[in-house]
């Protein structure tokens, strides 16, 4: 980051004054990269009409993103990226669990909290 202030030497010096401006502008440039893009769909899609197909659509994406990163993280090794089918039992049986208990409580928390309850005390036995 300060060779983009190069051109600044007030920026990079080493006094207490310069380093909190310095460390301030890099706060209101990254807040700044955090905000655009939430800040964008929001303007753009509250004008607009969302149609109903795009709806029904999107509400499978949550699902599927989460589905994919558990997927990932249990089947798949770091190692050379490689699939292990039974490399995670802890991990299989677990998510297997929070599967059986979201189905019959629907609720987001207690899947969560039942996972990380069950991949603890799994990986403590298995």
């Amino acid at each position: 980051m300060e060779q983009l202030f190069t051109n600044m030497p007030v920026l990079i010096t080493d006094t207490g004054q310069n380093k909190i401006l310095y460390h301030i502008i890099v706060i209101v440039i990254a807040a700044a990269a955090a905000f655009i893009p939430r800040y964008f769909p929001v303007l753009f899609f509250s004008t607009r009409k969302i149609p109903e197909w795009f709806n029904e659509w999107m509400k499978y994406v949550p699902v599927s993103l989460f589905t994919a990163l558990v997927v990932k993280n249990v089947f798949i090794t770091t190692a050379g990226y490689h699939f292990v089918p039974f490399g995670h039992v802890e991990q299989i049986l677990a998510a297997i669990i929070v599967m059986i208990v979201a189905y019959f409580t629907r609720s987001m928390s207690m899947s969560v909290i039942s996972g990380l309850v069950a991949v603890w005390l799994l990986s403590m036995v298995v």
